[in-house]
């Protein structure tokens, strides 16, 4: 028998195949999945001991991750184990977000919200409307292309940036030119070797007067350090789902800055992260049990 083992209930999952047996692990401290656990769903987060769990696996043949990015699991996983993402699977939590991101940080919604704690009718009639602005998406995936419909009815016009230029799609070679003339840079492009500290102190600067960065990535694509020292210049804002260093230490300058909004990378923790995850997997274990070839291979 296979045993699949993961952070909640099977549910519907049991009817699959009777050659299928389940296992719960959901990740305390000291424990670790079964030892005879053929596939692995981890727990949604980033906390987990991967150097002392992978070695207890012997059997382990598929890691099907909850998280759209792998970077903090791909390099302690031997080749010889499938590494599947959750590409699609957060799509529409994580371009609400954005969206949501961008909405308060251009009408400026926290600094209403602490005129309200003060008890304050603090009134500003002009402000930044998303409407007729320039929005360029950097990383245009699959939740880019959520971002995009979902911006659609905003009146904003959108440019799309991928790894490689493609139809109607521009290339990362070409975000010098490009920058300058966005009013908000969304960065929803995988961490990398190639992508780490994209957003350094050379592309802050090369952003127009009053624009708006939002990182729903993982925060080392943003040059923390540099971001601190662009936007309490004034002259930058910033609207942040993922932090470099993360979880964001308390007293770091990056929480005292005026025109940063952060939240705590939340934007795929909703109540559609559970039905599509388990959806996802249940197509994943009809593929593994009819030996078909799985979905969201992570390439190696």
């Amino acid at each position: 028998m296979t045993l699949v083992t993961l952070p909640f209930a099977a549910g519907s999952l049991q009817d699959i195949s009777a050659d299928l047996g389940f296992a719960r692990f959901d990740g305390p401290d000291d424990g670790v999945p079964p030892a005879d656990t053929v596939i692995w769903v981890p727990p949604y987060g980033f906390g987990l001991d991967f150097t002392r769990i992978l070695p207890q696996l012997p059997r382990l043949q598929v890691i099907q991750t909850q998280s759209a990015g792998v970077d903090h699991i791909i390099e302690f996983v031997d080749p010889s184990i499938t590494l599947c993402n959750a590409r699609g699977v957060h799509d529409a939590a994580t371009s609400e977000l954005g969206v949501a991101l961008m909405l308060a940080s251009l009408r400026q919604i926290p600094r209403f919200v602490r005129a309200q704690d003060r008890g304050e009718w603090d009134q500003e009639q002009t402000l930044p409307s998303l409407a007729d602005r320039h929005v360029l998406i950097v990383g245009y995936g699959s939740i880019g292309q959520a971002l995009e419909r979902r911006l659609d009815g905003f009146e904003c016009e959108v440019t799309r940036v991928a790894r490689t230029a493609r139809d109607n799609t521009h290339g990362f070679d070409e975000l010098p030119e490009l920058v300058p003339d966005a009013d908000v840079i969304v960065l929803l492009t995988p961490l990398n070797p190639e992508s780490e500290n994209l957003a350094d102190a050379v592309f802050l600067a090369r952003m127009k007067d009053g624009a708006l960065l939002v990182n729903l990535g993982r925060g080392g694509l943003v040059d923390t350090d540099a971001l601190v020292a662009e936007a309490s210049t004034g002259r930058i804002h910033a609207a942040l789902d993922v932090t470099a260093p993360e979880p964001l230490p308390t007293g770091h300058p990056l929480w005292s800055v005026p025109n940063v909004l952060i939240t705590p990378h939340v934007a795929g923790g909703t109540t559609a992260m559970k039905p599509r995850m388990k959806a996802l997997l249940a197509e994943q274990l009809q593929r593994f049990v009819q030996d078909e070839d799985l979905l969201n291979v992570v390439p190696r």
